[in-house]
């Protein structure tokens, strides 16, 4: 299959489940309001774009490489992540519907996510150090055996995380927040 090449180029409005994007490499460019719910996506690299109120919901993102991406608006259900392409991977996610999507092993360090909702997501394995979950519910998300060390989860809401199965040394949580440390304890606190 040949790899056609785009640089700087905006699509609006596109339907990629009728027709698929272009295999290839997708430089500096802007997706505003299009549609990749369960869209084939393997192999395309994404580097310094944008994807502005999309949905991208069960996408197939096998070997895609993902280079320092925003996803701002963004509705990405039950996206797996993980398959992704794990050089150079960068992501930045702005109100977006990550509920159900995986990121299972993933290096995750710095990565900004901010006012998003992040329900049942599953972190097991990911390297979440220094990331930050501004404003994020993440009820039910499951971390087990992830590094969160300088995560910052002071304004996250609905998190369960076990510092038993996880390294959080120097992480930062709000003083009700820290109360999410003990739920395998099944404490009541008053």
């Amino acid at each position: 299959m040949d790899k056609t090449g785009f640089h700087d180029n905006t699509f609006e409005k596109a339907d990629f489940t009728e027709k698929p994007l272009a295999a290839g490499e997708y430089d500096s460019c802007t997706f505003i309001d299009c549609n990749f719910t369960k869209a084939n996506l393997a192999g395309i690299v994404f580097s310094e774009c944008v994807f502005i109120g999309c949905n991208m919901s069960a996408a197939k993102m096998i070997k895609t490489s993902l280079k320092d991406i925003r996803f701002v608006n963004c509705k990405l259900l039950g996206l797996v992540l993980d398959n992704c392409n794990k050089f150079l991977f960068s992501v930045y996610f702005e109100h977006c519907m990550l509920d159900l999507a995986s990121f299972y092993n993933l290096k995750l360090t710095k990565t900004t996510f901010k006012n998003c909702s992040i329900r049942e997501a599953d972190f097991s394995e990911a390297d979440l150090s220094s990331a930050v979950f501004d404003t994020c519910d993440l009820q039910l998300a499951v971390f087990r055996n992830c590094n969160l060390e300088k995560a910052d989860f002071r304004t996250a809401s609905n998190f369960s995380i076990d510092p038993e199965f996880n390294k959080i040394k120097k992480a930062k949580f709000s003083a009700s927040g820290a109360l999410n440390l003990l739920d395998k304890y099944d404490l009541v606190i008053s």
